[in-house]
């Protein structure tokens, strides 16, 4: 990866931690950028759906079962616009878990670069069997 590549990955990682920020959820805020020809072309961070009340948690703390993960949502904003993921790097604040790891092989997503090792690697184990480049930039 070219020095250039290195200082790219760095800045759209703080973005997705920035765009994490916009997220309701008390016990993990997570941000996502999807990047295309140095275009970002879709964000999504966790959260509830569309129409939905802004509350992730139940009353015991946990993480309510219908709460979208960032990768989740900036895919599927996608496929409600003109542009398509083909070869884009997806930017994210934490690994993806297995079931946004499959959301990321069929959208044609190319590269993952993420900033925090989530307890479970089972995702980033499937993307990288599936080819998928898998940068890890933890602090």
């Amino acid at each position: 990866m070219t020095e250039k590549q290195q200082k790219l990955d760095s800045r759209y990682l703080r973005m997705a931690r920035i765009w994490a920020e916009n997220s309701y959820c008390q016990r993990r805020q997570v941000g996502a950028l999807v990047v295309k020809d140095k275009m970002i072309i879709s964000d999504g961070y966790n959260g509830t759906p569309s129409g939905f009340e802004n509350v992730c948690e139940d009353e015991q703390g946990l993480t309510k079962t219908y709460v979208l993960h960032a990768e989740a949502n900036a895919i599927t904003k996608l496929a409600r616009s003109s542009n398509n993921s083909d070869g884009a790097t997806i930017y994210i604040t934490a690994s993806p878990c297995i079931e946004c790891a499959k959301l990321i092989i069929q959208s044609g997503i190319k590269r993952v670069v993420y900033g925090e090792k989530y307890r479970l690697d089972d995702g980033v184990k499937l993307l990288e069997r599936a080819g998928i480049e898998v940068v890890y930039l933890g602090d």
